[in-house]
């Protein structure tokens, strides 16, 4: 029975499934073993008409192919935390051993998540040109837009158990401090233009607090700045790197840090190109006057040539599929000719 199974997988061998199967030395008699010649590939001893050849095939193992994976495999370790970086300016002092192991944990943490790391990575094409923009018309450094990456991934929706909300994450408080307004219709705080210029404000606030001290400015913003000046006092430091504090603060500085090093060469350390990043989508904003009592959001989706998760994507600041009565200023995808354009006649 045996060996009529042989005989006919041998007979049926171009059909049959490839496996991973040990090659005998005596499977070959003239093979290097006999004639100290170099061994033949073996790829060149798996044609079908040479198995195909021999007079008592049924005598013989069936002689299949292994699969080879081609490429080198991935290693975390093959990236490195460069001995110098510097942060808004100022050197990260990464000769400080506390210092570099925290920052390398965020690094790899990071790399570690390679799915994750390349959403983000291309999340920044979008996320990022309306913050560069604020920033630079404030003169405040342009590092400071990787916390977008570290307080909501870039999305404009995120809400955390601590109510903080928008991409840059306010507290109600603080919310209001700086006029975003939230209430049953909106939360001004997921809007990524208006969050900004407000994140924009505070940044700057806290860096005048904490005498021109960015990581202390971004640990004030983490943790806020009276919970920082009572932890420096009560330790008398005024570094932050040297001080002891909430574990979340403590991670914070060193994440924001890993996530310049990594997004800010996604073709480094992720393989993408500025083309793989999501572009910044073609948007209008219009007015949208609702006279009745409240007005569904898919009818104004309908009106401008859209659809409702398209138009709460790009208004992530409604919390409601419907609009009370009053007038907004919406996004929407820009039109060369929305629908309500006149149509012209042909001309004879």
């Amino acid at each position: 029975m045996i060996r009529w199974m042989q005989s006919v997988a041998l007979t049926i061998g171009m059909t049959l499934p490839i496996l991973s199967m040990p090659v005998p030395a005596h499977a070959f008699p003239d093979s290097s073993e006999h004639n100290g010649s170099k061994p033949e590939p073996e790829k060149d001893l798996l044609v079908p008409d040479l198995l195909d050849a021999q007079s008592e095939p049924e005598d013989r193992l069936v002689i299949l192919p292994e699969i080879k994976r081609e490429g080198e495999r991935f290693f975390l370790s093959s990236f490195k935390l460069p001995d110098k970086i510097t942060f808004a300016g100022v050197p990260v002092p990464l000769d400080n051993w506390q210092v570099r192991e925290r920052i390398e944990y965020e690094f790899y943490q990071f790399l570690e998540d390679q799915g994750e790391s390349i959403i983000l990575a291309k999340r920044t094409g979008r996320c990022f040109p309306p913050a560069e923009k604020q920033l630079a018309d404030t003169g405040l450094p342009d590092d400071l837009k990787y916390m977008l990456l570290v307080e909501s991934k870039c999305i404009s929706a995120a809400y955390s158990k601590a109510k903080a909300s928008g991409p840059w994450q306010f507290i109600p408080s603080t919310g209001r401090r700086y006029r975003l307004k939230s209430d049953s219709v909106r939360d001004e705080r997921r809007n990524l233009e208006m969050s900004t210029e407000a994140a924009v404000k505070y940044l700057k606030y806290l860096k005048d607090f904490q005498d021109n001290d960015w990581f202390l400015a971004m640990a004030s913003y983490n943790a806020g700045e009276e919970r920082i000046r009572k932890l420096l006092k009560e330790q008398k430091i005024t570094d932050y790197w040297k001080m002891h504090g909430p574990r979340e603060t403590m991670r914070y500085v060193p994440r924001i840090i890993a996530a310049k090093e990594i997004y800010s060469q996604p073709e480094k350390y992720l393989g993408l190109t500025k083309k793989d990043l999501y572009m910044p989508l073609e948007t209008e904003t219009i007015t949208v006057s609702v006279k009745e009592s409240q007005r569904a959001l898919t009818s104004i989706a309908e009106e401008f040539g859209t659809y409702l998760l398209e138009l709460k994507m790009l208004n992530p600041e409604f919390k409601k599929d419907v609009l009370p009565r009053g007038t907004y200023q919406i996004r929407v995808p820009r039109q060369t000719c929305p629908n309500r354009c006149f149509k012209q006649e042909m001309t004879p």
